[in-house]
């Protein structure tokens, strides 16, 4: 789909060269983003705190909110430290970077461009021969030879990867999950993937994620052992990088219980756009996830926008790659625009 610019950030809604579409894109699952709550927090963080903290985070003069955030997230992803970034993009490249100086990358299918280091080579496999090779692979050398580098959830695909394969490995390996589309969506009050995960004596695991595309803080958390996350906070790529704007810090702090209403709203938007489109076979969220994806589904997005519908429709990882059509249900959506979009896609 061709861009299309808008001069406001979208909610439920978007508006386009004066005409307002439902929107159906993006993230910002959870809509705490446009929720007048959570604003007012934003609000009252950045009288508290300002618009930026002046110093670095190994400066001699720290702020103590970094620490009560880093503490919360590793509390939130069971998880014995934390280290927290202006991005959910540096705090994947920072845990990348550390990742390969405990062993050999073998990215898994799919894996997001933050986590890449380099040019990395991406296997064109099928998830499960891919588990398959990679359990071969490690069980076939020592201990600390690899590391495995791979997503959560894959969001184009709308699927949330299957980890149990973990559970065959009989050598040590540090494993790095980007979690971004996991944490605040799926798990025990949000916790991401962590919670269907493994525990397997041989497996380490090593976290990072975006706090942006549920949670709407600007900012990323590298989460895992104590030792991992002291090492990463003598990256450069932490010493020497701004922090995350604290106001956005005590927003995130202060409002679980608005993480878990809109989570709840959030499932419940879900479930109802299922019930829907369940008799429309070329719609495909086999995981409950806020992403539809549209198969076989060429022209689509230009149907739907001649009916004021906004849809996720563009190539990805690049922008020359094969355009991807999708549906992104937030908490933000109404009832009432499910609805909508589901004659639509009846009537096409």
């Amino acid at each position: 789909m061709q861009a299309q610019f808008t001069h406001t950030t979208p909610t439920g809604k978007t508006s386009i060269s004066g005409k307002e579409y439902l929107f159906f894109s993006g993230f910002s699952y959870l809509g705490l983003h446009a929720l007048p709550a959570f604003k007012e927090l934003l609000k009252q963080g950045i009288d508290e705190y300002g618009t930026t903290f002046v110093s670095s985070r190994i400066a001699n003069t720290r702020l103590l909110l970094y620490e009560e955030l880093e503490h919360a997230l590793a509390v939130l992803l069971q998880q014995q430290a934390a280290a927290t970034f202006s991005s959910g993009y540096l705090a994947s490249q920072a845990a990348v970077q550390y990742a390969a100086t405990k062993g050999e990358l073998l990215y898994a299918p799919s894996a997001h461009p933050a986590l890449w280091k380099g040019q990395p080579l991406i296997p064109a496999q099928e998830w499960s021969a891919w588990a398959a090779a990679t359990v071969d692979k490690v069980n076939a050398h020592p201990d600390g030879s690899f590391v495995i580098v791979t997503d959560s959830v894959n969001p184009l695909a709308s699927t949330i990867n299957d980890f149990s394969w973990l559970q065959q490995l009989k050598r040590q390996v540090l494993v790095l999950i980007d979690d971004a589309h996991g944490i605040g969506v799926i798990g025990t009050d949000g916790n991401g993937i962590i919670h269907s995960l493994p525990k397997h004596p041989p497996v380490q695991y090593l976290l990072s994620a975006s706090l942006t595309k549920a949670y709407s803080a600007q900012g990323g958390v590298v989460s895992g052992h104590a030792a991992d996350i002291a090492a990463i906070k003598r990256l450069p790529l932490f010493t020497g990088a701004t922090p995350m704007m604290p106001a956005n810090a005590w927003a995130f702090l202060q409002s679980f219980s608005l993480h878990r209403e809109q989570r709840r709203l959030l499932q419940q938007r879900i479930s109802y756009f299922a019930s829907l489109t369940g008799n429309i076979g070329y719609l495909h969220n086999p995981f409950q996830l806020p992403v539809f994806l549209l198969k076989e589904s060429a022209g689509i997005e230009k149907y739907l926008l001649e009916h004021d519908i906004m849809i996720s429709s563009f190539g990805y990882p690049n922008p020359d790659s094969p355009p991807v059509n999708r549906i992104i249900v937030s908490a933000q959506h109404s009832e009432e625009d499910l609805y909508i979009l589901h004659k639509l896609l009846l009537n096409r």
